[in-house]
């Protein structure tokens, strides 16, 4: 039994507002803490993406880098194709099959770089 009761994924920027509004306005992800420098944006019950001004050490580094957002199913992966299309945001081509982890997605990036990847498993839920 694990005392975890949450996860938060931290990713950093240079530019805080232009940030957050791809975080709330292109993927909708409703905004649960804002701490003035930071940020925290929930991505399901316990799980958060936590945006945050560089500084010291935690500087802006995508590279390598990914954050996945699980979605029920096929056509919620085409919906959300359509939304971040619609809004701009910068796509790496429409969703499609990846055979080798049974799963269906397409790729965007923040503004920052980091890659954004919408994702459903074909044959069973999340566990």
């Amino acid at each position: 039994m694990t005392d975890v009761t949450g996860q938060i994924t931290w990713v950093y920027t240079e530019k805080l507002a232009t940030a957050a509004s791809f975080y709330r306005d292109v993927l909708r992800l409703p905004l649960v803490r804002d701490a003035g420098t930071a940020l925290i944006f929930e991505t399901a019950p316990g799980a958060r993406l936590g945006l945050c001004e560089a500084f010291d050490g935690r500087v802006v580094e995508p590279k390598g880098s990914m954050i996945t957002l699980l979605v029920a199913d096929r056509a919620a992966v085409d919906d959300w194709y359509a939304r971040v299309t619609a809004a701009g945001a910068t796509v790496r081509g429409a969703p499609e099959v990846l055979e080798r982890f049974g799963i269906y997605s397409f790729f965007c990036e923040d503004p920052n770089g980091y890659q954004i990847e919408v994702q459903c498993f074909l044959d069973e839920a999340p566990q």
